[in-house]
């Protein structure tokens, strides 16, 4: 079986953080392609690459630019993940949520998670920021998940429920922070639907999770979803849309990472004040 990180691991990872950094974190955003300009808006801001973290694995995606970074917004302690880990690189899934247990284990009772992603809904626009509601994890319905093997109580119980993973308060606070942004597009809502990618889906795979009632779709978020929720971290998120899924023979469009990319520059700015404002009204853990 392969050597999955024990308990140890990431509790020596989490103390070398903390040992390097004055920073004690409350909240954690996990910065999806194209996304890590949030990094930016931190005040006092420290920055660790991946490759100077213990146990930490590397980012290998355009886009991801392979950093960890402490710092102040707007009145909230945080640490970014400038660039996630995939199913597609190669990591298994146990090793693509690893950070979410160090950041636990640092204290952290917030997670926010951001990516890029296709929609599937026909009345998205490209630039649209999607809150995300729930999401349908498809690798999952064929034995990928991350809480696969033996359970270590000291994250969480065996089975973690799932149907409160989006934190409802903050949704709604998320709509009443849009609605003051004055923004011309409504902010949309809807499910995630997470294939493993590394190819784009083909128009057939796309009316299927129509109609199984995904808005949106990545190759992302769900296993850092399911770990920090088996965690006990209260999680919300957001999907960038930055391309409209093809479901039309006829069709010349077709997807590519490029786009998507150029499509998060275009509309990262609005997120990221976005993100930068919802920070104030994230609570502590005690409320």
């Amino acid at each position: 079986m392969e050597n999955r990180f024990t308990y140890e691991d990431c509790k020596n990872t989490a103390e070398w953080l903390l040992s390097h950094t004055k920073h004690r974190p409350q909240v954690a955003v996990i910065c999806g392609s194209g996304l890590g300009g949030l990094t930016n808006q931190l005040t006092q801001a420290q920055a660790f690459d991946y490759s100077e973290i213990p146990n930490f694995p590397q980012s290998t995606v355009p886009g991801h630019a392979g950093r960890l970074v402490f710092g102040i917004l707007n009145g909230k302690v945080c640490v970014m993940m400038q660039g996630r880990f995939h199913m597609y690189e190669g990591y298994p899934l146990w090793k693509v949520t690893f950070p979410v247990r160090v950041f636990h284990l640092l204290g952290v009772h917030t997670l926010v998670v951001t990516n890029a992603a296709g929609g599937l809904n026909p009345k998205f626009e490209v630039g649209d920021i999607m809150l995300i509601r729930d999401h349908i994890n498809l690798p999952g319905f064929g034995g990928e998940n991350a809480l696969i093997g033996p359970n270590d109580e000291r994250f969480g119980v065996r089975f973690p429920a799932m149907s409160d993973a989006y934190d409802r308060e903050m949704r709604e606070k998320a709509h009443s922070v849009w609605k003051q942004m004055k923004e011309q597009r409504e902010l949309q809502e809807g499910t995630y639907v997470v294939l493993a990618g590394p190819n784009f889906e083909t128009v057939a795979e796309c009316r299927m999770l129509k109609m199984l009632g995904a808005d949106a779709v990545g190759m992302s978020t769900v296993p850092e979803v399911i770990v920090a929720r088996h965690c006990g971290l209260r999680v919300f998120g957001f999907s960038l849309i930055t391309n409209k899924v093809v479901t039309d023979y006829e069709s010349r469009e077709k997807a590519n990472h490029l786009e998507v990319l150029e499509a998060g520059k275009q509309a990262a700015q609005k997120l990221e004040q976005f993100v930068s404002i919802l920070m104030a009204s994230i609570p502590d853990p005690a409320c």
